[in-house]
């Protein structure tokens, strides 16, 4: 039998994780918090933030989730995503020369993201100015990207939540293209859709050439004040 019953609530012990995980995941979690209290280390901090839905890794509307995984596999901290409860993400710290990278998957639903997002910034000691967001883009096609600085929404609801919470629309944005559909209708269903198999053969150079350009964006700004940007 899986359940123990005592003099209190039942308990799955199909459902605990296993004693080193368990500790491994207790000493992520205490790392992140000392990191946030302590000083910040030499060089930049940034925050980039993929934008999308949390348990639809493969729909168009959570490609920038998709660069996200990418990034943190070539800065080597694939295996030490986190989940921190204070803002209801998954987040890995990276290094990047002198700065530091503190990469977020958001929990919450794309229309609550900015939730996320502004609370890792307040508690990271972060400006707008020093917080990626990477989304998808209708108005382009499927490869296209293009890194644009602060403005709009342009109707995204994710980047919408984002500029409300944080109170200023001033957050780089690498715009993922994932095209638009012919008729207005079907607008909904191609977002919320998972990447045809001739989408997805497309995707692995699309996620090298994000991360790319991420990088070298970021690169470029840590060697320069935060005002010149």
């Amino acid at each position: 039998m899986d359940d123990v019953r005592g003099g209190g609530e039942a308990v799955n012990r199909s459902s605990m994780p296993p004693p080193g995980l368990w500790r491994a995941g207790l000493w992520l979690s205490r790392a992140m918090s000392r990191c946030v209290l302590e000083p910040r280390p030499p060089g930049k901090r940034w925050l980039v933030a993929g934008l999308g839905n949390p348990g639809l890794p493969g729909t168009r509307h959570s490609v920038g989730m998709a660069v996200l995984g990418q990034l943190a596999r070539r800065l080597g901290v694939a295996e030490s995503w986190a989940r921190d409860r204070r803002c209801a993400a998954d987040l890995a710290l990276a290094s990047l020369g002198d700065a530091q990278l503190v990469l977020l998957r958001p929990r919450r639903l794309m229309n609550a993201n900015g939730r996320s997002v502004a609370r890792a910034a307040e508690l990271f000691g972060l400006t707008a100015e020093e917080v990626y967001l990477v989304h998808d883009e209708l108005d382009k096609p499927l490869g296209k990207l293009a890194l644009k600085l602060g403005g709009s929404a342009r109707g995204h609801n994710g980047v919408r939540s984002c500029i409300s919470c944080l109170n200023s629309n001033a957050m780089p944005r690498l715009r993922v293209g994932i095209g638009r559909p012919t008729h207005p209708d079907a607008v909904q269903t191609h977002v919320l859709g998972c990447f045809s198999p001739r989408e997805q053969e497309l995707l692995p150079p699309l996620l090298e050439r994000a991360t790319d350009l991420l990088l070298d964006h970021i690169r470029e700004r840590s060697q320069r004040p935060l005002s010149g940007t």
